[in-house]
């Protein structure tokens, strides 16, 4: 996708997406490519911001806890304040005219109901990147040390997401796609008001367990 394809007139289902007309809820496991997605399909929308939900977590500064941190409870008290204040910033944006991209790890029905709760009145649809687990594991390593991520259960969390989402969301196995590719698909699936894309990439069914 060059800079051309990214007007309205190029990507068919783009209008429907902009301007504060949808949510976009980008998640799946580590290193699927969620931060370099969102931030090119934020940059794809004319009226867009992306909200980054460690950026957002983060913001707690003297004691912080990573969510799967100890102590435990902490830890789940610092994600459901997260999840509350992600969807406050994307009813704020949606108010101003603002389609949210939000980039953030759903992991469960309970955390995915917080959302569907407070932005379902709004448009919000939802995306799971489910690439291959040994290719997440591949980019993870690539990183920098530093950005690192240290999770090895990228087939559990795929499974656990698939019982979590179901057909609520779209499915993108995204192995063999680049990230613009992925970008133009989202458009073009949610843009259509299509609720669950197969690709050839993608499992024959929605992971369970």
């Amino acid at each position: 996708m060059t800079s051309a394809d990214s007007s309205p007139a190029a990507l068919p289902g783009l209008s429907a997406l902009d301007g504060g007309r949808a949510i976009l809820l980008v998640t799946g496991p580590p290193a699927a490519g969620k931060s370099t997605v969102t931030r090119m399909l934020a940059g794809t929308l004319n009226r867009s911001a992306l909200l980054d939900g460690d950026f957002v977590a983060r913001l707690v500064v003297s004691g912080y806890v990573w969510p799967l941190g100890e102590p435990a409870e902490e830890a789940r008290r610092q994600v459901a304040l997260c999840n509350r204040n992600l969807c406050d910033l994307a009813r704020n944006m949606v108010g101003a005219g603002i389609t949210p991209v939000i980039d953030w790890i759903v992991p469960d029905r309970e955390q995915f109901d917080v959302f569907s709760s407070a932005l379902g009145d709004l448009g919000l649809r939802t995306v799971v990147l489910a690439p291959d687990p040994a290719a997440c594991v591949e980019r993870n390593l690539q990183r920098d040390e530093r950005a690192r991520f240290d999770f090895d259960d990228h087939a559990g969390l795929l499974a656990r997401m698939g019982e979590a989402f179901g057909d609520d969301a779209l499915w993108v196995g995204s192995s063999r796609l680049s990230a613009e590719e992925t970008v133009d698909l989202i458009v073009e699936e949610l843009g259509g008001q299509v609720t669950v894309a197969r690709l050839e990439d993608c499992p024959a069914e929605v992971p369970r367990h």
